[in-house]
């Protein structure tokens, strides 16, 4: 009975997240650059910037210890998330979308690279992210990241999403084309299909 109340509290959480998003996507656009280039999805506000990559080292959730810089610029188009695992609220609908979106890409799945890098470093080990992302059913394409904490806030800071307590972090997915080229910023809850459609265009503008 206690499982089963802790997980309808943890659906009815999500879906007032999501109610919230939708009745006010402007909450959740602080971070982006208010001289950008901004349109509106149904539950999202995107724009697009240029961030600096810091120089830092990650750990993967294969245990490898690798370049931020070398994992984002391998060529491939790069949806970049800001997740905990033990968040029950953004995070997990986050990732899910990023799981379905898996399937929506098809053939492209094997051209693109999804990296989601923890903001809880000190608790999200290799094989804590390995375990999360199982439950999400990521493929090769899609890695979880975890590293010392000043490293990830070093990161979390590059991309303007850094908040001093991670319970106060909010929905952004980040997508490039390839290297060397803008950011798309995605403020807010985007469903897998915005995600997608974001992907297509910018792949063919680039």
């Amino acid at each position: 009975m206690r499982a089963f109340t802790k997980a309808w509290g943890r659906a009815l959480t999500i879906a007032a997240v999501s109610r919230i998003v939708t009745a006010a996507p402007n909450a959740f656009a602080q971070g982006a650059d208010p001289h950008a280039h901004r349109h509106m999805m149904r539950d999202a506000i995107t724009s697009t910037a240029d961030y600096t990559l810091p120089s830092v080292m990650l750990v993967r959730d294969d245990g490898q210890t690798v370049s931020l810089k070398n994992e984002l610029d391998d060529g491939r188009p790069v949806f970049l998330t800001f997740i905990y695992t033990s968040c029950t609220t953004i995070c997990p609908v986050t990732s899910q979308t990023l799981s379905q979106l898996r399937s929506e890409l098809c053939r492209d799945r094997d051209r693109v690279h999804i990296a989601s890098i923890s903001i809880d470093p000190e608790h999200d080990t290799p094989p804590r992210l390995r375990e999360y992302a199982t439950r999400f059913g990521a493929g090769p394409e899609w890695q979880h990241y975890t590293g010392t904490v000043a490293a990830s806030i070093a990161t979390q800071k590059a991309f303007n999403v850094y908040h001093e307590d991670k319970m106060n972090h909010n929905p952004v997915v980040l997508l490039r084309a390839a290297p060397g080229k803008p950011w798309l910023r995605i403020d807010g809850l985007a469903t897998a299909d915005d995600l997608l459609h974001a992907y297509r265009n910018l792949v063919a503008s680039n």
